[in-house]
């Protein structure tokens, strides 16, 4: 089992009446009312710091993602951040998981093909190369990236990307969207054929189809938890019986939310101001943002709307409790926090490599780290030989890493 530190970099101190007052937290909120650079320059550094802790504490992977636009999670640049922590985990056993640059708004998409392969060299070989399709909004909304071309841009990009990794001589490129004389990448990647590929999505039939076709890590990146998600990862894995690929859980990720203390009790009094301002204030995008005309085919927009959980539940409607006990966050003692891991997503999605949303919301700094530290103590001990006796070998990690399980670094808590 890979258990990866997910981190979104989001604002931690939106005004209470945030989403009574502003139309979206994506694409439109206005960084002069909202926004002061200094302190966000505290946010940048507080992440780095918390995944690092992680790191040290023994976690598998760093995990960093791209955004635009948003006070929910902005890391405009997810490459910066995954430097940073590339150098600063020389000599450990941690992935950097780069859940990742988005290819259709790279032009040409070939600079997230050299940017990974400068990290992978970096890191000597711990790159996991996430390569998203990209949201509605920071795709077509923000980057300009019309809705039609959304997917078959991306489709190009993934190709041209793995063809110039591994490509002895010089190429040409004469695609639809992308026109290359000479694509030559320097430097690289260490690994070789190329660095481990995940794909994330969040409920699109097509994208996991696409995953399976191209034999890559399937990544399903949701907010509402195990349950939710039962039905799309039920038809993940007929995909993967349909096209004859093994039943690896290797091949399926999966992100959830945790919150750990040291009591059921505790944990509510920690926690529940923190996982409702997210679900309220970080989540506040208008509904139709997330499916322009155009950017679903259509298999995958009636599955989007056909799925009861997305219909009929509000999460603004709902509290810290409701949040719990339907899985969306799964919170409280260690026992209450590693059961629940094991039964909903691991087993209960067949899921090898899992993501683990640490700091939440408003969490701050201090607490994020005792969420980490108890995670990292309390539950992940428990939960990594979940395979362990299946036989099941994980092609989609770093080859040097998949042998040995992190060590624990005598960390405090202030890094």
């Amino acid at each position: 089992m890979k258990i990866s530190a997910f981190h979104l970099m989001p604002h931690r101190e939106l005004p209470p009446d945030f989403e009574k007052r502003y139309e979206s937290v994506w694409v439109t909120p206005p960084w002069w009312e909202l926004a002061d650079a200094r302190r966000v320059g505290q946010y940048y550094n507080w992440t780095l710091d918390e995944l690092l802790y992680a790191a040290r504490s023994g976690l598998d992977g760093v995990c960093t993602n791209e955004h635009h636009q948003n006070a929910y999670g902005f890391m405009p640049s997810p490459n910066l951040m995954g430097s940073v922590l590339a150098k600063l985990t020389t000599g450990m056993n941690v992935a950097i998981v780069q859940m990742g640059a988005t290819l259709p708004t790279s032009n040409p998409p070939i600079r997230v093909a050299e940017e990974y392969a400068m990290l992978d060299c970096i890191s000597g070989g711990r790159l996991v190369a996430g390569l998203p399709l990209g949201s509605p909004m920071d795709v077509n909304l923000c980057y300009g990236i019309t809705p039609m071309e959304h997917r078959e841009r991306y489709r190009e990009a993934f190709a041209l990307t793995l063809k110039a990794w591994q490509a002895r001589e010089i190429f040409p490129w004469n695609g639809r969207y992308y026109q290359l004389a000479n694509v030559n990448l320097w430097p690289r990647p260490i690994q070789r054929p190329h660095p481990p590929v995940w794909v994330p999505g969040s409920g699109s039939i097509s994208t996991f189809d696409f995953a399976v076709e191209n034999d890559v890590c399937y990544c399903f990146l949701s907010y509402a938890g195990a349950r939710s998600a039962r039905t799309m990862m039920d038809r993940y894995w007929e995909v993967v019986s349909e096209r004859g690929r093994d039943a690896n859980p290797y091949r399926a990720g999966f992100l959830q939310l945790v919150a750990v203390s040291e009591t059921d009790t505790r944990a509510e009094e920690e926690y529940a101001r923190h996982v409702e301002y997210f679900y309220h204030k970080c989540l506040h995008v208008p509904a139709q943002w997330f499916s322009p005309p155009g950017n679903q085919d259509y298999r995958s927009l009636v599955a989007t709307t056909s799925n009861p959980v997305r219909r009929a539940e509000n999460p603004k409607t709902l509290r810290y409790r409701d949040f719990v006990e339907k899985g969306y966050v799964i919170a409280g003692s260690p026992a209450t926090v590693r059961d629940r891991l094991k039964e909903e997503v691991i087993r209960g999605l067949r899921v090898g490599n899992l993501m683990v949303l640490l700091q939440i919301g408003s969490m701050p700094h201090e607490l994020a780290l005792k969420n980490i530290d108890l995670f990292a103590r309390e539950v992940l001990p428990h939960l990594r030989d979940s395979w362990a006796d299946d036989g099941w070998v994980n092609h989609w990690w770093p080859e040097g890493l998949r042998g040995s399980a992190p060590q624990r670094a005598a960390v405090g808590r202030s890094t």
